[in-house]
């Protein structure tokens, strides 16, 4: 299977170590995007990056420049792949083979499945790091920065997914779009997988599911400067 690693993008703290991007932020000696490289190849994958590419090692078999924003990054990206193929950011360092082959093996047949990560997982691991977070009926969570997507499929949905993706952290927002119903019910926490599991499908027209995976460094990347010393 293929990779994507999505390292475009500019933060203004990254400046400060003489780099635009954050995925080339140095973080315990190597770039940020350089761990998520060496987490994907260890796992078998085969990597695509897309981002500014110093000679970030281990090199991805393709880079591509820049597209000026996530999704537009992904559907260049996918030009290069085919069939379901794993997307990545960039900022995940902690990201290690056996969570990305967790969630390969475990992942159900759907045109998306999105990795989401227990709070009692986050915090037992990273006490210190801040993350948002949705309450659900088998618990709370916080979301990934892995999709697996099946490239046929997704363009189906890539309209609403420009949506999904511009509210992705903000968990009340996203239910707005969805419904006032799955709003009430997630403020109650009354809002089951799986009936999220149901309305994401109905309205990108694919079907689309939620993988609850054990492994924090999936959902915890680094946002801000300080995060750096986790």
């Amino acid at each position: 299977m293929e990779a994507i690693v999505l390292g475009g993008g500019e933060e203004a703290w990254a400046r400060k170590y003489g780099v635009r991007s954050k995925a080339l932020v140095p973080y315990r000696g190597r770039p940020l995007a350089a761990w998520v490289l060496s987490a994907l190849a260890e796992a078998g994958l085969s990597v695509l990056y897309v981002g500014e590419n110093p000679g970030l090692a281990p090199p991805p078999r393709l880079t591509l420049p820049d597209q000026g924003s996530l999704l537009a990054n992904l559907e260049a990206a996918l030009a290069h792949v085919e069939g379901r193929v794993l997307v990545a950011t960039a900022d995940i360092p902690h990201l290690t083979p056996e969570a990305v082959r967790f969630v390969l093996e475990r992942a159900p047949e759907a045109a998306l499945v999105y990795p989401i990560v227990p709070k009692e997982e986050v915090e037992a691991r990273f006490p210190r790091t801040r993350r948002t977070y949705a309450r659900l009926k088998e618990g709370t969570f916080t979301g990934g920065n892995l999709l697996l997507l099946d490239k046929a499929l997704f363009f189906q949905a890539l309209p609403l997914a420009k949506r999904v993706v511009a509210l992705r952290k903000r968990p009340l927002a996203l239910a707005r779009l969805v419904g006032l119903d799955i709003l009430l019910k997630l403020l109650w926490g009354r809002l089951s997988l799986a009936e999220v599991e149901a309305r994401a499908s109905r309205i990108l027209g694919v079907e689309a599911r939620a993988l609850v995976t054990p492994y924090p460094e999936v959902g915890v990347d680094v946002d801000r400067e300080e995060e750096l010393v986790s």
